[in-house]
């Protein structure tokens, strides 16, 4: 039997106001492929299907056309576990009805665990929890639960002594092992270590399907995270292989496939001039952008050329105008707001233009001209 193993969908996350939902989908036309072409006979999703506990209309209608298609359209059964981004509660509305059309969720840890059987393979499924939450639910071992690690000592002893001889055992987990290369876009999840396990407590099953972290890697013969869909951040996941797993209860056996984006992500650096005339290829021009100006200040005309060449320009980094030494980052989503705001407009200009700051009694009088042409206006 083969299963695909995903995680960290994100749905409903924006880079920088700007939507994902073509991205995403584009991700989800690539894995639907691959459930046709390989013949897979179940997929996993372990964790942070949404970004937000409470996900907007747009994500939960892109999550209805997702499932539609793979569970509806293409009959394949999907196996679903809430992340630390997800709502328990709302992912899991009608777990019970939604089971009979091969849409198998489990949103918070049980006393007796969520487990699906498929044909040669028993896949149990622990959603993102709490040492609180395991210390509610097990109160006779309440008082060693001090720690996460703790928590899943305990946890993951229960579903050991349900195991099934002759069974293929497989865990879907959302969950910071300790030892796991993290990126910009796994956010909070390095702040303390707090919430850090060891990858020994993992110890017992065929093959453990993670989720959480954005690097696709493997910390165990049989324990790995499948890593986000596509890139959610600069800096280490522009260079980050993008995928889902594809394993084979068969032999335990594991493929990393990978994905293509619909856009490249990527940081451009250099000189004002060289950035803004170099040669670049369509892939790279359409892409996600960050670019880091190594000789000058960026004001709203330099933003403005920019936007130009990189219509999916995300960031700018570029000197500090009031300290040489200093740098300072704006969003394109921050400068197109600036544009509507005409001190802020006014005082880029006096940056760009008369190469000074907007001294107070500057903009005091330019509010005053603000006001009597807004009267002479009316």
């Amino acid at each position: 039997m083969k299963i695909l193993h995903t995680s960290d969908w994100h749905l409903g996350i924006s880079f920088r106001g700007r939507s994902a939902e073509e991205d995403q989908w584009h991700f989800i036309e690539q894995i639907c492929g691959i459930l046709t072409e390989r013949k897979a006979d179940a997929m996993i999703i372990a964790g942070d299907v949404f970004d937000k506990s409470i996900a907007s209309s747009d994500a939960v209608n892109l999550y209805d056309r997702i499932m539609t298609r793979i569970v509806g359209e293409l009959g394949v059964p999907v196996l679903c576990i809430a992340g630390n981004h997800d709502s328990a509660e709302r992912l899991s509305q009608c777990n019970q009805l939604l089971k009979k059309s091969g849409l198998y969720i489990s949103g918070q840890l049980s006393p007796g665990f969520d487990m699906v059987e498929l044909e040669d393979a028993d896949v149990y499924m622990l959603p993102w929890f709490t040492q609180d939450r395991a210390r509610a639910l097990y109160p006779g071992e309440a008082e060693s639960i001090r720690t996460v690690e703790d928590a899943y000592r305990v946890v993951l002893d229960k579903v050991r002594g349900t195991l099934r001889p002759g069974r293929r055992h497989i865990l879907v987990s959302h969950a910071y092992i300790a030892n796991a290369v993290t990126s910009t876009s796994d956010r909070a999840a390095e702040i303390g270590f707090a919430s850090r396990v060891s990858s020994s407590l993992f110890e017992g099953f065929d093959y453990v399907a993670l989720g959480h972290i954005h690097k696709e890697q493997q910390l165990g013969p049989g324990i790995r995270y499948s890593g986000s869909p596509i890139a959610y951040s600069f800096g280490k996941e522009e260079s980050q292989r993008k995928g889902v797993i594809l394993i084979d209860t068969e032999d335990m056996s594991q493929e990393f496939i990978e994905l293509s984006p619909l856009h490249v992500r990527m940081t451009l650096q250099g000189e004002y001039e060289d950035l803004l005339n170099r040669s670049y290829s369509k892939e790279i021009r359409d892409g996600y952008i960050r670019l880091e100006v190594t000789d000058s200040y960026v004001g709203s005309e330099a933003m403005a050329l920019f936007g130009e060449r990189f219509p999916n320009l995300l960031e700018v980094k570029g000197k500090d105008f009031d300290r040489d030494d200093a740098s300072i980052t704006m969003s394109r989503e921050e400068f197109d707001k600036k544009v509507d705001d005409p001190l802020a407009v006014f005082s880029e200009y006096c940056r760009d233009v008369l190469k000074e700051n907007a001294s107070e009694k500057r903009l005091e009088r330019f509010e005053k001209s603000m006001e009597e042409y807004a009267k002479e206006a009316q």
